[in-house]
């Protein structure tokens, strides 16, 4: 499976363009089961990163089927991935404060406080959640993925730490689950039978007082009986970056996927729903491991298929037995290198590195391995200049 990997691509009017073909006819052709799409999110105003397609009714249906059906040119399935961040929206973008369960801040210096959703918005976003999937497959889509990880909206239902509410949508882990639930409920009623609905869950956000493994257990298991196609295992967020392998610990890098312990001893719960892990894979012998193992069904490669499109079918055909990718680090002091907030920035840095990637092959271009991560940061500074001028433009317009 290519994962999602947020490709902060979207033309001014915030719909797919030629740059998405362009990066989805590599990957259409890129010999993957399945292709999930990055961050599509399902309010305008409220974006995880500048430059993310947002899909609130049908004006992009156009260019959201000729992004489907290039994607799908070569028969490979494709999954749009839905989501709203939450206290993580981007402030460059973000009309106004940004929203969350509980108006509990991110730990990074300089991020303003959300403020908490009324029942009536968190009811409001559950049917923006099922009118994204309902366009999605209208326009050719053969899926949604709801991104309930990495502490974006859903994931930040679930924390303790982030939702501290005490109606119906916080409290126990019943209640903190039911937006999730509902989520899943209203897409299926709004979907037809042979549409796939994935969801992205974190094993845990691996910081004090989050959502934990053994709370993340009982979602599984409340998940399980909802006709679930998919469920992806992955943890962390922003500010405990174990997604790109931050923190992790040393034996699970050394096993090379991070969420693959966790997903063994979930294999029961999830019942009949198919379990895929992403995250840290980079040799073929490890996949075959863990298929072998029975620990997960399906294979999530995500940053190795920013520098290696073809990754999947070269590793099928034996062209490749590992993938391998660039060193890109700015080396960081031992003594700095545990800090939470060097550690964030650490990942915030090699997420923009492998957007760089995405860009180069969206203009046209061939991923470069060499590329610098001061180079990725100057770009992004003036990306973000031209995005938010653009969002603000757009707000402006409508």
């Amino acid at each position: 499976m290519k994962a999602a990997l947020s490709e902060s691509l979207a033309d001014e009017r915030g719909g797919p363009d030629e740059r998405l073909r362009r990066l989805y006819r590599r990957w259409g052709s890129g010999g993957f089961g399945l292709i999930l799409t990055g961050n599509v999110m399902v309010d305008a105003r409220y974006l995880g990163e500048p430059g993310n397609v947002a899909v609130e009714d049908d004006r992009h249906l156009g260019a959201l089927r000729s992004w489907a059906d290039t994607a799908k040119a070569d028969g490979t399935p494709v999954w749009m991935q839905i989501n709203h961040p939450g206290r993580q929206g981007n402030p460059v973008t973000t009309e106004g404060r940004t929203v969350a369960p509980s108006a509990v801040g991110l730990d990074i210096p300089g991020v303003p406080a959300p403020r908490a959703l009324t029942d009536d918005e968190i009811v409001d976003i559950v049917e923006r959640f099922a009118t994204t999937a309902e366009v999605a497959e209208r326009a050719g889509f053969d899926g949604v993925e709801i991104h309930a990880a990495h502490g974006y909206l859903v994931n930040q239902f679930l924390s303790p730490h982030t939702n501290r509410r005490t109606d119906r949508w916080g409290g126990s882990i019943e209640n903190r689950a039911r937006f999730v639930l509902d989520v899943v409920a209203r897409i299926r009623e709004r979907v037809s039978p042979s549409f796939a609905v994935g969801l992205k869950l974190n094993s845990a956000d691996f910081q004090r007082g989050g959502f934990e493994e053994g709370e993340s257990r009982a979602v599984i298991a409340m998940l399980a009986s909802t006709g679930l196609d998919l469920l992806e295992i992955s943890g962390g967020s922003y500010e405990s970056p174990a997604m790109v392998g931050k923190g992790t610990a040393a034996s699970t890098v050394a096993r090379e996927a991070y969420f693959l312990d966790y997903a063994a001893t979930v294999r029961e719960l999830a019942g009949t729903v198919p379990l895929a892990v992403t995250g840290g894979f980079r040799t073929r012998a490890a996949m075959d491991e863990a298929l072998a193992s029975g620990a997960c069904d399906v294979i999530g490669l995500g940053r190795p298929t920013a520098t290696h499109p073809d990754a999947a079918r070269r590793l099928l055909d034996g062209t490749v037995s590992s993938l391998t990718s660039a060193n890109t680090a700015v080396p960081v002091p031992r003594a700095l290198a545990t800090h939470r907030t060097v550690r964030t920035v650490d990942g915030l840095l090699d997420l923009q590195w492998h957007t760089d990637q995405l860009h180069r092959m969206g203009a046209g271009r061939d991923p470069d391995p060499r590329h610098s991560r001061i180079r990725a940061m100057v770009g992004a500074v003036e990306r973000n200049g031209i995005d938010a001028f653009r969002s603000r433009r757009r707000r402006s317009v409508s």
